[in-house]
């Protein structure tokens, strides 16, 4: 196989996916190296990217995924006229930070921190494919834990959670907190 048919495969893998793949499993199915595989799709990206087509490949750690190139998703939204995505609550946002920056995390760790029944948020959070089940703990109860997706990770514009930004200790928030209750 020449270095354009694997750049061919690869373009078509990452079309049919729809999902995030790595490029070890593209080459386990094509039964090359995953150096080839990997060149490939940094070829590809590199195409993408130069003649700014209105897709692009998006990486997710070790994982690759074809996608819409931000510029142009406004037009795919009227296209498909598809509603623009409501916001995020504050208490929504509150958990899910919770969840990136400690996960797996349990519904009563989240409502620990928050103070608050969180059951709404995170069904919700659920519902938008931001969060997802990561297991149960083996306590009373068999507790669900919980983890952010991939979803989270485009919608933020990451590639893993190692780009999240560092936690704020509980000082200076509690501090920035207060000044904002004094307002």
């Amino acid at each position: 196989m020449n270095d354009q048919q694997i750049k061919n495969i690869v373009e078509a893998v990452l079309f049919a996916m729809g999902e995030p793949i790595s490029c070890e499993k593209i080459a386990e199915s094509l039964e090359e190296q995953p150096e080839l595989v990997e060149a490939a799709m940094l070829e590809l990206m590199s195409d993408y990217d130069q003649r700014l087509a209105g897709i692009c490949i998006l990486q997710m750690e070790n994982r690759y995924q074809l996608a819409t190139r931000p510029t142009y998703v406004e037009f795919v939204r009227k296209a498909l006229n598809t509603r623009r995505n409501t916001p995020l609550s504050t208490a929504a946002m509150e958990t899910l930070a919770i969840i990136a920056y400690n996960q797996p995390v349990t519904r009563s760790f989240i409502e620990q921190v928050r103070g608050v029944d969180s059951s709404s948020s995170v069904s919700g959070l659920l519902d938008k494919g931001l969060v997802a089940e990561a297991g149960r703990l083996n306590l009373p109860g068999r507790p669900i834990s919980f983890r952010t997706t991939d979803v989270f990770l485009r919608s933020f514009g990451m590639n893993s959670l190692e780009e999240l930004p560092p936690a704020r200790d509980q000082a200076e928030q509690l501090s920035d907190m207060m000044v904002q209750e004094d307002e």
